[in-house]
């Protein structure tokens, strides 16, 4: 449903109002950028593998288990494997981005381990995650995080946390369940789309941001003891 807002909306709008979807686009660009040219990148959990053009300097692998949407070509990835088992060596990989997938998996705690494996120390991780979500990709939708839930995560898995924040908060929310009802009352469009489109500008309201669409994190492999 929101694919098909997006391409029907002028950009500037539908960056306004899928909020989520244009900050994850635009934190996997700026994630890009900060990487060196010929960086090795996995993409765990890569779906379609849009995220592909953003990492033209670079080498990108993505991989997927290709159940997640019968509707989708995973044509496109490099390797098709679960990611509680990545077919690749230990510190093989200069970064990794994994957007919008840990919800996706039974064992969200074995993957990131897994993912903290295959990155060199020091690599950096750029995970997004959802909070105040939709069902989607049913049965394969598993979890729900929040930013205490995410950090431990991340931390137990070998990461250091080096950013986690939010992504919109209540009003954001609320805007977006208020598009939702689309899907089951289209007819209330006249009601609901107003206000769906007014509450994002009370953003700045909600300080704390504890009920959000996600959160966005950006982390490192620990170094080893050793070193």
């Amino acid at each position: 449903m929101y694919d098909q807002l997006r391409d029907s909306m002028p950009r500037w709008f539908s960056r306004y109002i899928m909020h989520f979807e244009a900050t994850i686009e635009d934190a996997v660009r700026e994630f890009a950028a900060s990487l060196p040219q010929g960086s090795l990148v996995l993409d765990a959990g890569a779906g379609e593998a849009r995220h592909r053009n953003s990492f033209p300097h670079q080498k990108y692998i993505g991989v997927d288990l290709a159940v997640g949407d019968s509707q989708w070509n995973y044509s496109g990835i490099e390797a098709l494997a679960d990611l509680e088992v990545l077919p690749f060596r230990t510190d093989s990989f200069n970064a990794a981005i994994n957007i919008v997938t840990l919800e996706h998996v039974r064992r969200p705690a074995i993957v990131l381990s897994e993912v903290a494996r295959v990155l060199k120390q020091g690599a950096p991780l750029l995970i997004i995650v959802p909070l105040e979500w939709d069902v989607h990709q049913a049965p394969h939708d598993y979890f729900r995080y929040t930013r205490y839930g995410l950090r431990y995560l991340l931390e137990t898995a070998g990461f250091e946390v080096e950013s986690l924040k939010p992504v919109g908060g209540i009003f954001r929310v609320l805007s977006r369940r208020l598009f939702g009802t689309l899907k089951i009352a289209w007819w209330l469009a006249p009601l609901t789309i107003p206000f769906a489109v007014i509450l994002p500008l009370f953003d700045g309201v909600d300080v704390q941001k504890d009920s959000t669409p996600g959160y966005l994190a950006i982390a490192r492999k620990k170094a080893t003891s050793s070193d």
